[in-house]
């Protein structure tokens, strides 16, 4: 199946609440319409904490996924209010959650939805090496994640108002182990160390000027 993401923003004077019944309504009328599509949002539903070593963005945003057998971009989701852009991806799961629960429901826990560019001064072989080869191994050992899910940019649509080239979603069992850093990097001991670690990993591949990084909740509409 081919799996684009589509990026909507909210409006500044937009509550979370309205922006997440806009978003979760609009992609609930395109599954209705398109019933063999899949479909999962994940959003801003709430502000970031005021105080974290997570550089958290307060605007409102929602990556909404869509697998389709076909390749196709959806004008309901083209047209909708906020949007930002849409990406082609390819997707992988180096560890992934057994969903246990009903579509519809928010899936337990928190996520950490990033958006980046490549950084510029290497090549793209070299961006994807370090990327998969070794943050992803990094993140894994240090950080206490259930689910991370990798998407590779592959093709940006026409339209777009903004363009990225990896979008990341990154799940943990509760809001502690990632708000709080000595949870999130591994323990009092290793906090430090770690942070030093993932920081000039980041810095290797990454334009890390540009990155973006959200408190979110994810919500699957059709699994």
């Amino acid at each position: 199946m081919t799996k684009t993401i589509y990026l909507i923003r909210g409006g500044k004077k937009e509550s979370y609440k309205d922006f997440k019944n806009y978003v979760l309504q609009s992609v609930n009328q395109l599954v209705e319409k398109n019933p063999t599509l899949l479909a999962k949002v994940v959003l801003t539903e709430t502000p970031p904490p005021t105080i974290s070593i997570i550089p958290f963005k307060k605007d409102k945003v929602a990556s909404v996924t869509i697998k389709s057998s076909e390749k196709k971009y959806f004008t309901e989701l083209l047209h909708a209010k906020g949007f930002a852009g849409v990406f082609e991806v390819t997707e992988s799961l180096p560890v992934a959650y057994n969903k246990d629960w009903d579509d519809g429901k928010v899936t337990p826990g928190i996520c950490l939805l990033t958006l980046f560019n490549q950084k510029k001064s290497i090549e793209y072989n070299t961006f994807i090496d370090r990327w998969h080869n070794s943050h992803t191994p990094l993140s894994l050992k240090i950080h206490p994640l259930t689910h991370y899910n990798r998407n590779v940019v592959d093709e940006k649509g026409s339209s777009n108002l903004e363009n990225w080239d990896g979008i990341v979603e990154e799940h943990c069992n509760t809001k502690a182990e990632l708000i709080n850093p000595i949870k999130f990097f591994g323990g009092s001991l290793k906090m430090i160390p770690n942070m030093i670690s993932v920081y000039t990993d980041t810095k290797s591949f990454l334009d890390y000027g540009t990155i973006e990084t959200y408190l979110t909740a994810e919500y699957h509409i059709k699994s």
